[in-house]
C-alpha cells in the first residue's frame, strides 16, 4: 500500500494544472548612469550600424542624416551628437539637412516593473574563493599558467563587480536605432539598459505645455 500510494504521489508530481515557471539562462544588462555612458551608447550603435550598411551595399558614397524625435529628452538630444561625433570620426559624410542623404532615426521607450528585482549574483563566493586559490597557486607556476589564472581572477572580478553596479532596477531603456529607405529596413538595432528611476526624466519626451485657453466672453 505504502508504495503505491508512493507511486500515486510521483505521478500526481509530474502533472500541473498550468505550466510551471522557471528562469532564463543567465544573462547580463548595463546599466546606463552617465553622460559617459550615453556615449558609450553611440560608439556601439554606430560601429553596428555601419557594420550593416556596408553588408546590404550603402557603404561611404552615401551621404547620412541623423534625424532627431519629436519632442527629443535630453538624452535623444546628446545622443545626436554623440552619433553624428562617431560618425563623421568613422569618415562617413554627414549631412545637416535630409536632402538626398540616408536617413538615421532612433527612438526610446521607458518600461517600469511593478514587481520586485532581486539582485542575483551567481556564484559570487565560489568565484571569488577560486580566484584567491588561483593567486595562491600561481607563485611557482610558469608565466603561461600565470596568465591562465590571471582570467580566472578577471572573471571573479567581472562577478563582484555587478554588485557595484546596484544592482537591476525597476526602470528599464529600450533603444531602437533605424535606418530605412523607401519603405525597408537597411538596418536596426535594438538594446536594453537598466536606469535608475531617479534619472528617468532623462529619458523621457518632452510634452509641450499645455497653456489654459482664455475665452472672451461678450455681453449683450
Amino acid at each position: 500500500m505504502a508504495l503505491g500510494a508512493g507511486m500515486a504521489l510521483l505521478a500526481a508530481c509530474t502533472t500541473a494544472p498550468i505550466p510551471v515557471s522557471e528562469n532564463f539562462p543567465l544573462t547580463v544588462q548595463p546599466k546606463v548612469r552617465s553622460a559617459g555612458h550615453w556615449n558609450l551608447l553611440s560608439k556601439d550603435v554606430v560601429a553596428q550600424t555601419l557594420e550593416t550598411l556596408n553588408k546590404v551595399g550603402s557603404a561611404s558614397p552615401l551621404a547620412l542624416h541623423v534625424a532627431l524625435p519629436p519632442e527629443p529628452s535630453p538624452f535623444d538630444t546628446a545622443f545626436r551628437e554623440f552619433l553624428i561625433t562617431e560618425l563623421v570620426k568613422a569618415g562617413r559624410v554627414v549631412h545637416q539637412s535630409p536632402d538626398k542623404a540616408l536617413e538615421i532615426s532612433y527612438k526610446t521607450q521607458l518600461v517600469r516593473h511593478n514587481s520586485p528585482r532581486p539582485h542575483f549574483v551567481p556564484g559570487g563566493l565560489t568565484m571569488v574563493t577560486a580566484g584567491l586559490y588561483a593567486a595562491y597557486g600561481l607563485r611557482f607556476e610558469s608565466m603561461d599558467a600565470k596568465l591562465a589564472g590571471g582570467l580566472g581572477l578577471a572573471a571573479a572580478g567581472d562577478t563582484v563587480a555587478s554588485i557595484n553596479s546596484g544592482g537591476p532596477t525597476s526602470t528599464e531603456l529600450i533603444l531602437t536605432t533605424t535606418v530605412a529607405t523607401g519603405g525597408r529596413y537597411l538596418a536596426r538595432k535594438t538594446d536594453l539598459y537598466y536606469i535608475e528611476e531617479d534619472d528617468s526624466s532623462l529619458f523621457a519626451a518632452l510634452q509641450a505645455a499645455k497653456l489654459p485657453k482664455t475665452v472672451k466672453v461678450v455681453g449683450p
